[in-house]
């Protein structure tokens, strides 16, 4: 009887101490060290192989107890992506994070499509995060056989954004916000379906409210994107904007909007001349009344909401002066006034 309990006893030592080897096989390389190891899971890998790859990042403190923890550990949805670890991390919070594809460890490249850029602004910011020059983003986005099967699979886009005189086809279509690249090549269409994916989600959430302001999609967001460029950072004064250019449309009087000229000429300047307004475009509400004949930047919810909720007033001009302040007037002489009292510099107009 004793020595079956020594034989016991040895046994249960030798799996105790077996079990600490393995349980620290496991362990952190090195807890206090927090720096970033970006490693690559491709398509397909097995368990195995993941051991081998995070071995030679320097990230598993034991292959022999990684291995077999790879094997028994009930990793069996192992997704491949690229993974931010360190080696402050134990062998199991890795295999999980791969398992699951834990968003907090993906690699992630941030693109952000800022409130009021245009398409071309859009596609430079997108060529700094993805392989992709400016130029081939461009070309995606105006391919007619591309642009069509979006306006398939998105409700609120229509083959009004195909017309001869729209300047870029998805130009106020592609929700300004910043979005996380997780695949580590993804292509310009998996990135344009975020974008519009972005959309979807603004709009849906307001269409009961489009439905019945009388706007199409299109004349919806050709509005407030007139708004928000006009508005610019002055986020407060997008209402009060909205309902001047709302009055000027229930008039039947020209939106007169200097912004509209800029984007008809592709420029961006504050003294917008005679000789511009005068510009032949369908984009120009100095010379078309109306709206323009498409949105002329992207547009946040903010001023979605601005157009949604204007603020009603009889103002039909508004002017921004040098200081920052908007200025309401009724008339053209009151509206004449503003702009004698606060002049724009030669100085202003270069900053």
């Amino acid at each position: 009887m004793k020595k079956v309990l020594i034989i016991l006893l040895i046994i249960a030592v030798a799996f105790g101490g077996g079990m600490l080897f393995y349980l620290n096989g496991l362990g952190a390389v090195d807890a206090s060290n927090t720096e970033e190891v970006t490693v690559d899971i491709p398509e397909g890998s097995g368990a195995s192989y993941i051991v081998d790859i995070l071995n030679e990042a320097g990230l598993v403190k034991n292959k022999t107890c990684a291995k077999v923890n790879a094997r028994i550990g009930g990793y069996d949805s192992l997704q491949a992506n690229s993974y931010v670890f360190s080696r402050s991390m134990t062998f199991p919070e890795m295999m999980q994070a791969i398992n699951t594809g834990d968003f907090r460890f993906i690699s992630k490249q941030s693109y952000v499509l800022k409130d009021g850029a245009t398409i071309p602004q859009a596609a430079e910011a997108l060529a700094e995060v993805i392989p992709y020059s400016s130029k081939e983003i461009l070309a995606v986005w105006n391919d007619k056989d591309f642009l069509q099967t979006q306006i398939d699979k998105y409700w609120f886009l229509d083959k009004v954004i195909l017309k001869k005189d729209i300047m870029y086809p998805l130009e106020g279509y592609l929700f300004p916000d910043t979005y996380y690249l997780t695949d580590k090549d993804p292509s310009i269409e998996d990135v344009t379906t975020m974008l519009l994916d972005g959309m979807d989600k603004a709009l849906t959430e307001r269409k009961a409210e489009i439905d019945a302001s009388g706007f199409t999609v299109h004349q919806f967001l050709s509005l407030a994107s007139v708004v928000t460029s006009e508005g610019g950072t002055m986020v407060s004064e997008a209402p009060k904007i909205a309902g001047v250019f709302i009055n000027r449309l229930n008039n039947n009087t020209p939106l007169q909007s200097d912004v509209t000229v800029n984007y008809a000429l592709q420029q961006k300047r504050v003294d917008v001349s005679i000789d511009d307004t005068k510009t032949d475009s369908k984009y120009n509400t100095y010379k078309h009344t109306g709206l323009p004949v498409g949105p002329i930047c992207a547009v946040p919810a903010a001023d979605m909401d601005a157009v949604l909720h204007y603020e009603k007033s009889d103002y039909l001009f508004f002017y921004a002066t040098p200081e920052g302040e908007v200025l309401y007037g009724k008339t053209s002489e009151e509206h004449q006034k503003n702009i004698d009292a606060h002049p724009w510099s030669e100085e202003d107009l270069k900053q």
